[in-house]
């Protein structure tokens, strides 16, 4: 999809990453700046086609910004191989420890995080009188520590992490405390989950488990207290068995889309300078989820 022709200034934004070709990522950007009256043209660099290495992402970007980009998205495998290559990186983007928006400025390359601000404005619009008391977070990978970092951002009191992988959530509590000293970060294990998902004022699920090809609900929901909200960063499809689920019992849930889109608005408007219209990415982003979903069952892109 190619943006409406503009008078204005004219943006060249690429996503660079492993497995991209049907990201929604390229429609989303270009009809909002075009809507912007912006010229935007947005186009993928898939590692995979590419027959590129992610270890070549700093070449690659310099490639993209010799041919006049003015930014790229980076997503898997490539978040924190970028923190080594750009000249500056964003605080915000420092702490949460990667990268996922490469702005091509006249002198240097400055590195962002738009991950755990789509989070953090999710949360705010979409569940705006959640407790966050004490949150339990399910997964603590690449998506887990901007859930994590937003979290405490927007003051969660206590934090509980939860991960498969024990060392994850140790190392992830470890960063997070270091970085909001004031707040309680800790681990619970496999023994411990069902007390924290019963003491829990809000839930946030933040690994694959609930994609179309990776089905499953990672707690039990029956465990949950009454008035406990949910969130899931998953976002194909926005429905997934873990939302619906909490629906049906009468929670408030938050689905992975208000944090797509929010992180997509973050970076356009970085990028362009130009405040997006955020409902209306919402809106035309929900329609291509649909649309996705009736054609071919969902699945799963940046």
């Amino acid at each position: 999809m190619r943006s409406t022709p503009a008078s204005g200034p004219r943006y060249l934004v690429g996503l660079v990453g492993e497995g991209i070709t049907a990201s929604l990522t390229p429609a989303l950007h270009e009809v909002e700046a075009a809507e912007l009256g912006l010229g935007y043209e947005y186009r993928i660099h898939d590692l995979l086609e590419l027959g590129r290495r992610p270890e070549e992402i700093g070449d690659i970007l310099w490639e993209a910004r010799s041919a006049g980009y003015a930014a790229m998205n980076v997503t898997h495998p490539c978040k924190q191989l970028v923190l080594g290559v750009v000249d500056v990186i964003e605080p915000d983007a420092a702490r949460v420890g990667a990268v996922n928006l490469v702005v091509f400025e006249p002198d240097r390359t400055v590195g962002y995080n738009t991950d755990w601000m789509g989070y953090r404005d999710g949360l705010a619009t979409g569940l705006p009188s959640a407790s966050l008391e004490r949150v339990l977070q399910v997964g603590c990978g690449g998506a887990g520590a901007a859930t994590a970092y937003a979290l405490l951002s927007s003051g969660a009191a206590h934090l509980m992490l939860s991960d498969t992988d024990g060392r994850r959530a140790d190392h992830l509590a470890a960063r997070m405390t270091e970085l909001f000293p004031e707040q309680q970060v800790t681990t619970v294990d496999a023994d411990g989950l069902d007390a924290a998902i019963r003491g829990a004022t809000g839930i946030v699920h933040a690994t694959p488990m609930g994609m179309s090809h990776h089905p499953g609900v990672a707690i039990d929901l029956d465990l949950l207290a009454a008035d406990t909200w949910v969130s899931d960063v998953v976002y194909r499809p926005l429905d997934t068995e873990l939302l619906t689920g909490a629906a049906a019992r009468g929670h408030a849930v938050l689905d992975g889309g208000r944090m797509a889109v929010g992180q997509a608005c973050a970076s356009l408007r970085i990028i362009t300078g130009v405040d997006p219209d955020r409902d209306r990415m919402d809106r035309h982003f929900r329609a291509l989820v649909s649309a996705e979903e009736r054609a071919a069952g969902g699945g799963r892109a940046p």
